[in-house]
């Protein structure tokens, strides 16, 4: 099969821990070409989707992911299966590229499906599962902000809505005579809204990654916080130690799992804290090399299986 691959470039692919090099990885072992192709390289002809793409290929030896030298004008039409695998921010150019792969859909396998990533900010998407999150508000309203605070017992944390990676988390509390300005950066003084949740000691433990494919439970990763930052993202300096689901977080995934593959979000990343749901990461979830070091397994390969199963079916 050949596999589109709509990334970023290679100096933001970390060998070691990228997913996407995981998924790469795991379809050479399996026999597939993989294609790479950037956002602004997508296109549209008499109706037509079209890429300008190069062969990507992983190896054992550095540097270990390499493109092709020859750029070739490909048809979408004639790949098996396209991952959208461009890190956030979800702006106009990502929404942008999700309209074109429009034209493809009944096509190849899209992972994850571009309308559901157009839905599904995500922070606001997890508001759909509202029971299963921290007190949560979004607004841009500042008194309305500390309000809550105060509502939540004193201390709050407040993010934006297209933040990623944990850039943009910050902690309110009540008597800081930093809180105002903070929510007026934040909401670019009341311009732009802003999630603000309870604050949940229990990150202090770690917030679990939780991995879903089409629903269910490929495992977890615990993403545990410097013991100087609230934050526990692996981006902004989190260690990863082995977890398992409890039982509340399995009966959490058996609730929302029928809601995320209705929307086409087939391979999602849950992030929960306390065992309260907290974000659900659509665009590029990460955490699947972890999870295969700590598992002794190959959730990989598992994803490319499914894709290649959905190709399959398409065809019978």
């Amino acid at each position: 099969m050949r596999f589109l691959f709509l990334m970023d470039s290679l100096d933001r692919v970390n060998p070691d821990k990228d997913t996407t090099f995981a998924f790469i990885e795991a379809a050479k072992e399996r026999g597939h070409q993989s294609l790479h192709c950037l956002i602004h390289e997508l296109g549209v002809r008499a109706g037509r989707t079209f890429a300008k793409a190069r062969t990507i290929e992983t190896f054992a030896e550095e540097p270990r992911i390499r493109l092709g030298e020859t750029t070739t004008e490909i048809s979408l039409d004639d790949v098996d299966a396209v991952f959208i695998r461009k890190d956030p921010p979800f702006d106009r150019a990502y929404s942008y590229a999700t309209l074109l792969l429009e034209h493809v859909r009944g096509g190849p396998v899209i992972l994850n499906d571009p309308r559901g990533l157009r839905d599904a900010n995500e922070k606001l998407y997890a508001m759909h599962f509202s029971e299963w999150m921290p007190k949560t508000m979004v607004t841009s309203d500042r008194e309305t902000i500390l309000a809550f605070v105060d509502e939540v017992g004193g201390r709050a944390v407040i993010k934006p809505l297209d933040g990623a990676g944990g850039v943009g988390v910050l902690t309110l509390f009540k008597d800081d005579k930093n809180a105002r300005g903070i929510v007026d950066v934040l909401t670019f003084e009341g311009k732009r809204l802003a999630m603000v949740q309870a604050f949940l000691p229990a990150v202090s433990v770690g917030d679990k990654r939780i991995l879903l494919l089409e629903g269910k439970p490929l495992g977890a990763i615990l993403r545990v916080p410097r013991a100087d930052d609230i934050r526990s993202n692996i981006h902004v300096g989190g260690s990863v130690v082995k977890t398992e689901l409890t039982p509340r977080e399995q009966e959490l995934v058996q609730a929302i799992g029928p809601r995320l593959v209705a929307d086409g979000l087939n391979f999602v990343g849950l992030d929960v804290i306390g065992e309260h749901l907290t974000e659900v990461n659509v665009t590029s979830p990460t955490g699947i090399q972890e999870l295969g070091r700590f598992t002794g397994t190959k959730p990989a390969a598992k994803v490319i299986e499914w894709v290649e199963a959905k190709r399959a079916a398409q065809r019978a």
